[in-house]
């Protein structure tokens, strides 16, 4: 470090000016001189040119009369760079290099060789074995999709099922199915609601359109079975109310490939506006089905022409839930007995026929048959469609059923229990054991133990305190130590509860103070003189303890209703016993972490809850039955006819449109666990054991369902929710057939009442459904079902702090006799603003007790206590026709 005083920085100040009129020469000579200048002399004009750029960065400040008073300037120090890394630029090409080349002509494959290998099996394969392991993916997704194909290809191919569905009033379906008819030269009669078969010769392919009118469950069902979903849109009318609840509901539920028509837009004057019109219906049809491409006019034939040879040509992509499984829609249904009864307990055996389609059609699984029920296959027999050559009368061709039988159900067939046998059933469950029999509990149960029994009370020494003369005994419960006052007036008396403090024994912190001490001292001790004897008072009279508890409670209901602190609070009676009315509840320290004692709730359970389906590992299980259903059975796209037995003779007049093969064990009842998120557009709260109509994959249940949080917890216990609130998600959960995977969930809300003798039958029928109407409240997922989820209900009992002393305080208005203080005495105490405490003792006998917190609490505050007890799941009524 430098230091330039005035007549050295005039030197440099000389420099400077002899370097700036250097530079100009230097510049001339390099510009405009023929030859290369010599490299000693660039070097010098360099150097000059830097050392001028350094000398004229440094910072001169020259004062008037120049002397050496001016402030010092540091020098810059030198240092080097941190790093000598140079940045290399990127290759840039215009043209792709070979590798790149080759990378993208293999086809579309997971080349996962790329970038890190995570196992240490990519690690060491050779550039052979990546190859082969490319080469087989190739192949199975080829077979894959040739499988696919294949379903429909040929003359006994599968027809690719069709659904139309109208979303406007002025819309038809049997008028779409016509013009896309026309466009073929086809004329077929398309009935007004039903569905026909038509042969495309151009395509070699066979369509089978289902024509829906516009009804909600007709809608669900048509779509359900459907490989393509074609909807129609009017050019003049927008989709009203019912259009859009059906839309929604089609894309919850799981649908396919689908198109969408609109109809009348010739009508549209003048014709320029009508690409706009097609425009607009394409925006609106992509907000809930972004991968619509077009809007097909059937008024043009060029355009009805292309939808076909769309549906005849494109790969169908399935829905999951329905491929795992094996359905057919049904064409035709044939009592085999006529109006008869075949067997003695009113049933009769009815042939379905269809081609199979998913999975391969087992006998010995369960069919599930609409809304009729499930039911027991007696064989399956092939029914080929057999075109006989026109005769003279034009006979159109007939359907021949074979004689020869594809499969019979073997030992191994499901049967019809939905329940377990009673013999299962090891022991009684209203038994209980000596340790937990009603007659010796003492105390409520905190997490997995009664405490303060009265052996404790009977057993344990008494201690003589010193209080005033005349002192009833009655009176000596308000005094909590000894009176401080001087001794003439006071006499021994023997206090009947023991001092608990006395105990050398060691506690857990469910046991009260002994718990909360973990120093060894408590954490707050009371004065002998804590409450004076002027200060005593006796029990207020019942008619003003009556008011006072009146006016009280009503400044709590409001400031509940404003705050919403106290959702689960509940206010007992002055003249109910809580022992009593609250025998079902008990304390949890944590409702996540504490042990859930589940032999109490034993009394209480469900009759046929000890015989539901219990299953110890779910996601083994249900691999293990998904794929037992790839192998074996009828093989997909064969006609057959289905012989099913036991079907009631009360089901002669209705006609289901599909039937579905059930896993192995679907049909067995156990506690379902559905997720459910309710629509943000439905105005007011869901409560807890509403009834609701709810379609899960093939089923329609009506059920009433408790309401719980999601997540996983230790201890497996959730919090039940009272109230489904818009936008909300949770857990609901009922007593049901058992369905694997994870399927869409529907939850339909019915706008109109229903006759009480219909709600007490165990069977809903399905045409109350047709007189009233549905609205999709939400949607939701079939989770893993579980038996040993417990719902725990919660209860709040709150306080009023009479008298705050630091941290002691007595506490009123939650409990109205001293033996519901003793009851609840073991369980932790908590205010709204964190504070958390216990019940230390009894005072007098309306209530009121002394209770300590680990800090002063607000006057303003509230004193709360938690209690939970464990709701049970109710059963679903089947929804049969």
């Amino acid at each position: 470090m430098h230091l330039f005083h005035a007549d050295e920085r005039v030197v440099r100040l000389i420099d400077v000016i002899r370097l700036i009129l250097a530079v100009p020469r230097f510049l001339s000579i390099t510009i405009n001189h023929k030859k290369e200048i010599h490299p000693s002399i660039r070097r010098q004009h360099l150097y000059a040119v830097g050392y001028l750029f350094k000398v004229a960065s440094l910072p001169f400040r020259f004062r008037a009369g120049g002397n050496s008073n001016m402030a010092p300037i540091v020098a810059q120090q030198h240092h080097h760079r941190s790093t000598t890394k140079q940045t290399q630029k990127s290759f840039k090409s215009r043209h792709a290099s070979k590798g790149s080349l080759k990378e993208a002509s293999k086809g579309k494959v997971e080349t996962f060789e790329r970038g890190n290998r995570k196992t240490p099996h990519q690690q060491v394969m050779s550039k052979f074995d990546r190859r082969n392991r490319a080469k087989q993916l190739r192949i199975n997704k080829d077979n894959e999709h040739a499988k696919a194909i294949n379903v429909f290809a040929g003359k006994d191919g599968a027809p690719r099922i069709v659904a139309v569905v109208p979303l406007c009033k002025d819309v038809s379906s049997a008028g779409a199915v016509r013009s896309l008819n026309a466009s073929l030269d086809i004329e077929d009669e398309v009935p007004e609601a039903g569905w026909t078969r038509v042969n495309v010769d151009r395509f070699k392919q066979k369509i089978q359109y289902l024509v829906v009118q516009r009804d909600l469950l007709a809608s669900l069902d048509a779509c359900r079975i459907a490989d393509f979903v074609v909807f129609i849109l009017s050019g003049e009318e927008e989709v009203d109310e019912e259009g859009e609840l059906i839309l929604k509901a089609v894309e919850s539920q799981g649908i396919s490939n689908c198109f969408t028509v609109v109809q009348a837009l010739d009508k549209i004057e003048p014709a320029k506006r009508r690409p706009q019109v097609v425009s607009s219906l394409k925006s609106y049809i992509t907000h809930w089905l972004p991968t619509t491409e077009r809007v097909f006019s059937l008024d043009s034939r060029q355009e009805s022409n292309n939808l076909v040879r769309s549906i005849c040509t494109t790969t169908t992509k399935g829905v999951k839930w329905r491929e795992q499984r094996s359905y057919m829609f049904i064409e035709d249904i044939a009592w085999a007995g006529g109006k008869s009864a075949v067997n003695e307990d009113g049933t009769g055996e009815v042939v379905i026929t269809g081609v199979v389609r998913g999975q391969g059609l087992k006998a010995d699984r369960l069919a599930q048959v609409g809304d009729w029920g499930d039911f027991q296959v007696e064989k399956i027999v092939a029914a080929p469609l057999e075109a006989r050559k026109k005769t003279k009368d034009d006979s159109m061709a007939l359907d021949t059923e074979g004689d020869d039988v594809l499969e019979r159900p073997s030992e191994d067939q499901d049967d019809l229990a939905d329940l377990a046998p009673e013999e299962t059933i090891m022991e009684d469950a209203t038994t209980y054991t000596p340790s937990v029999a009603p007659s010796e509990r003492k105390g409520v149960l905190l997490d997995d133990h009664h405490y303060f029994s009265d052996e404790e009370d009977e057993t344990a020494p008494t201690r003589t305190r010193r209080l005033p003369k005349g002192t009833s005994k009655y009176q000596s419960a308000w005094y909590i130590d000894d009176v401080s006052d001087s001794g003439s007036d006071l006499e021994d008396f023997d206090m009947e509860d023991a001092d608990e403090l006395d105990k050398p024994e060691t506690f857990e912190p469910a046991d009260g103070e002994e718990g909360m001490d973990v120093d060894g001292r408590a954490m707050t001790e009371g004065g002998p003189s804590e409450y004076p004897q002027s200060e005593m008072f006796l029990d207020p009279s019942p008619e003003d303890e009556a008011e006072q508890i009146e006016a009280y409670r009503k400044s709590r209901k409001n400031e509940a209703d404003e705050d919403l602190e106290f959702p689960d609070e509940i206010e007992l009676h002055p003249n109910v016993n809580a022992q009593e009315r609250l025998i079902r509840y008990r304390g949890l320290k944590s409702l996540k972490t504490s042990a859930w004692e589940t032999e109490e709730d034993r009394p209480y359970e469900p009759n046929e809850w000890p015989r539901l389906l219990e299953i110890s590992d779910y996601k083994r299980t249900a691999t293990k039955f998904m794929r037992e259903a790839w192998a074996g059975g009828v093989k997909p796209g064969t006609r057959v006819n289905v012989h099913i037995r036991g079907v009631p003779l009360s089901f002669q007049g209705s006609r289901p449109l599909a039937m579905y093969s059930l896993l192995r064990h679907e049909h067995k009842k156990t506690s379902c666990n559905y997720s459910i998120l309710l629509s943000s557009e439905y105005e007011g709260n869901v409560k807890a054991k509403t009834e609701m109509v709810v379609q899960c994959g093939p089923r329609r249940m009506v059920i009433n369902p408790l309401f719980s949080q999601a997540g996983n917890t230790p201890n497996n216990v959730h919090k039940f929710d009272r109230f489904l609130h818009p936008g909300q998600s949770a857990i609901a959960s009922f007593i049901g057939p058992l369905t694997w995977g994870n399927v869409p969930v529907l939850y339909f809300e019915r706008t109109t009442g229903q006759s009480s003798e219909e709600m007490d039958s165990d069977v809903q029928p399905a045409d109350s459904t047709s007189r009233s109407s549905l609205r999709l409240i939400g949607t939701g997922t079939s989770l893993p079902p579980s038996m040993n989820r417990v719902i725990a209900k919660r209860i709040i009992l709150t306080g009023h702090p009479y008298k705050i002393n630091k941290r002691i305080v007595t506490v009123r208005y939650m409990f109205f006799n001293d033996i519901d203080v003793k009851w609840f005495k073991s369980l932790p105490l908590w205010t709204r603003r964190g504070r958390s405490g216990f019940i230390k003792e009894s005072l007098g006998t309306h209530g009121y007790f002394k209770a300590t917190f680990d800090g002063k609490i607000n006057p303003m505050d509230a004193v709360a206590v938690s209690l939970y007890k464990r709701v049970w799941p109710r059963t679903a009524k089947m929804w049969q026709a």
